[in-house]
């Protein structure tokens, strides 16, 4: 699990996911520099995303703690399930320290019935998302997370990521707007121009998302 986070254990367990102590900038001018920089913020429903998936051709679903905590893997396994059979190709994007411990998101997965053989690591997976047409962020936030590559001052500087961000489109489930993950940090990644965010409780959205795809 350290390793995956290229962080000691002692670093990991007093302070965090990161060993420096920077902080995330709340409001101010970094802040208001930062979203004339990379844009705004851009919410949509569950419908565009919905249509989005209908126009892709490949999909990849990268799940986080936040889906553990809404409990909606049996939702966003049968909507694996329909995407497969209108002939789309489906995989999961699995982080080594997605969720509390190592090894949470498969069981989950493995649990609501998802294919084995489509439930990819990070190092399989991670090369191929420039050729992926939607993928869906569940409830992720450090491991998807694209400062840790660009930042060297920030708290998961080094972390091995799961480069989401270079997909055609990317949709984020999100509670609310200004959420962090373990490492507290605001994710970059929400500003750019090809992410979308979804906001809600992730299984509310997926069983709104699942019959939306069962009637196209």
């Amino acid at each position: 699990m350290c390793e995956a986070m290229n962080r000691s254990v002692v670093s990991v367990i007093l302070g965090g996911a990161g060993t420096k102590s920077k902080k995330a900038k709340k409001g101010g001018e970094g802040e208001k520099a930062k979203r004339v920089q990379e844009g705004e913020i851009t919410t949509v429903s569950a419908s565009a995303l919905v249509e989005a998936l209908d126009e892709a051709s490949s999909v990849v679903i990268v799940p986080g703690y936040g889906l553990a905590v809404a409990q909606g893997q049996f939702s966003l396994a049968e909507i694996c399930k329909l995407l497969k059979s209108k002939g789309k190709k489906v995989r999961f994007g699995i982080h080594p320290v997605a969720g509390r411990m190592p090894g949470q998101l498969n069981v989950l997965l493995a649990e609501a019935g998802v294919p084995y053989d489509i439930v990819e690591e990070m190092e399989e997976i991670n090369d191929d998302f420039g050729g992926t047409d939607v993928c869906i962020v569940v409830g992720a936030s450090d491991t998807v997370n694209s400062d840790a590559e660009d930042d060297p001052d920030c708290n998961i500087a080094g972390m091995p990521v799961l480069r989401v961000w270079n997909s055609k489109r990317v949709f984020v489930m999100k509670r609310k707007i200004g959420s962090v993950g373990y490492a507290g940090m605001e994710n970059p990644i929400l500003f750019k121009d090809n992410v979308d965010v979804v906001l809600g409780d992730a299984k509310d959205t997926l069983v709104e998302v699942l019959g939306l795809v069962g009637k196209q």
